[in-house]
């Protein structure tokens, strides 16, 4: 396997020529792509919190309810796999991006117009193909505007916090109460408003590279000559060499197992085991939502100090406690509570979905990775767990599908003691500790552990 390299270097090096654009656009783009992506979220996550009010128009299972939910993860999948893959080679990402947040705010919106389940089904599956491919080319355009200390925390904040605001606080909130002035139907098709609005945005504002062009990244990246350089691109099968790529790709699949279960089955579940009211299921949905904010952003940030292994290992045993929270709390201030300090998961995803993978691979493979990293997950996690979840609650109770999602985080927490270490000040102070011991000889900067 290929070791892993630090390809970093701090950040007073990079150029002050440069410097005071560099971090004025990072700040922006960061805003941006926030918004972007959290509105991906909002839209996704639209539908859990509409689940009752569509059931009972259209008479849909538990089984239906998961199949709606994994057929968005199976097409957004395809999408991911197909767009990085497709921005590498092309060397352009600003184009598809706009494409995508353009489509996804339509089908979205169009599913407020359909009369059954099938002609959903087709919305969200027609949706799925276009947000598949906002994050992998979002995470790659922000991975080459960050700097070393915030890499972490940028991505953090754009995956995690930016979908937890928008689909996990905003979206509750939000379509429940238009739901129940309005109808179902109008909560789904004022959702095209804000992305069109966001589309807008990317097209007058987002560069296809950071200030300083591509020199910046290479220029902050101790082993950037040889990886950046014109040439081949690295194939599917020498990004797949890595280790960790191949660990995030099973993290990816049983994490989404986590999440997709618990935001597909939580509404009903409360609704209808329960017995709680439309309003407190949204508060205690709220609540999914601030937790994910607060970890969405303070999981990678202190995995830039303690490293990206230990933070995976001990936040995904803390996730895994959230769904079963769910199912023994009765009281809905407590459950509020415990869920906004169990649902630690989301931190997680911007590591293994991005940070980690955009810290193993070349530059010229980044988008390939995500996409691979992200396309795989939701094929197992997003598509096939709801499905399955949703079928052995119809058997064995509404409860099944909330263990289902707790053995999820606990398998994700034995895939990451596998994991070799990238975060780039951790590798730093090993090495300097290795330098500075008795008799210790030339030390490679970045070896895995």
């Amino acid at each position: 396997m290929s070791r892993i390299r630090t390809r970093v270097r701090p950040d007073a090096e990079v150029p002050a020529a440069i410097d005071g654009a560099a971090r004025r656009y990072e700040n922006r783009l960061l805003l941006i792509l926030f918004l972007a992506f959290g509105f991906v979220f909002f839209d996704r996550q639209a539908l859990p919190f509409l689940a009752p009010y569509i059931a009972k128009d259209f008479h849909l299972s538990n089984t239906e309810l998961g199949t709606l939910s994994g057929v968005l993860a199976l097409t957004w999948a395809l999408s991911g796999l197909v767009a990085g893959r497709l921005s590498d080679k092309l060397g352009r990402r600003k184009p598809i991006l706009i494409a995508a947040v353009v489509l996804f705010s339509c089908f979205s919106a169009a599913g407020g117009l359909m009369t059954g389940f099938l002609g959903l089904l087709v919305a969200r599956a027609l949706m799925g193909v276009a947000e598949g491919a906002v994050l992998p080319l979002a995470q790659s355009l922000m991975v080459e505007a960050s700097r070393e200390s915030r890499r972490g925390l940028n991505m953090g904040l754009l995956q995690g916090s930016s979908a937890g605001l928008m689909g996990g606080i905003l979206a509750p909130l939000a379509v429940v109460w238009i739901a129940e002035l309005h109808g179902w139907r109008t909560a789904l098709l004022v959702t095209i408003v804000p992305g069109l609005l966001i589309a807008a945005w990317i097209a007058k504002s987002v560069r296809e590279v950071p200030p300083g062009g591509r020199a910046r990244i290479a220029a902050t990246d101790a082993d950037a000559s040889s990886e950046t350089a014109v040439g081949p691109k690295p194939s599917v099968r020498e990004v797949l060499g890595h280790r960790n790529i191949v660990l995030c790709m099973a993290a990816a699949c049983c994490y989404l197992t986590w999440f997709v279960v618990i935001v597909t089955f939580t509404p009903t579940y409360l609704l209808t085991v329960k017995g709680f009211s439309s309003s407190t299921m949204s508060g205690v949905m709220t609540c999914l939502g601030v937790g994910w904010v607060l970890w969405g952003f303070l999981t990678p940030a202190v995995s830039d100090r303690i490293g990206r292994k230990p933070t995976m290992i001990a936040f995904s045993a803390t996730a895994a406690l959230c769904p079963l929270a769910v199912v023994y709390l009765t009281d809905p201030v407590v459950l509020g509570l415990i869920v906004v300090l169990t649902y630690t998961g989301l931190g997680c995803f911007t590591l293994f979905m991005a940070t980690i993978p955009a810290e193993t691979v070349p530059r010229g493979a980044l988008a390939t990775a995500l996409g691979l990293v992200m396309g795989v997950g939701e094929l197992a996690g997003g598509f096939l767990a709801p499905v399955i979840a949703g079928r052995a609650s119809d058997v064995w109770g509404l409860q099944t599908a909330m263990f289902i999602s707790a053995g999820g985080a606990v398998a994700v927490v034995l895939l990451s003691l596998g994991l070799r270490e990238t975060a780039p000040r951790v590798l730093r102070r090993r090495a300097e500790r290795a330098a500075a011991a008795p008799g210790s000889g030339a030390v490679v900067a970045g070896a895995a552990e």
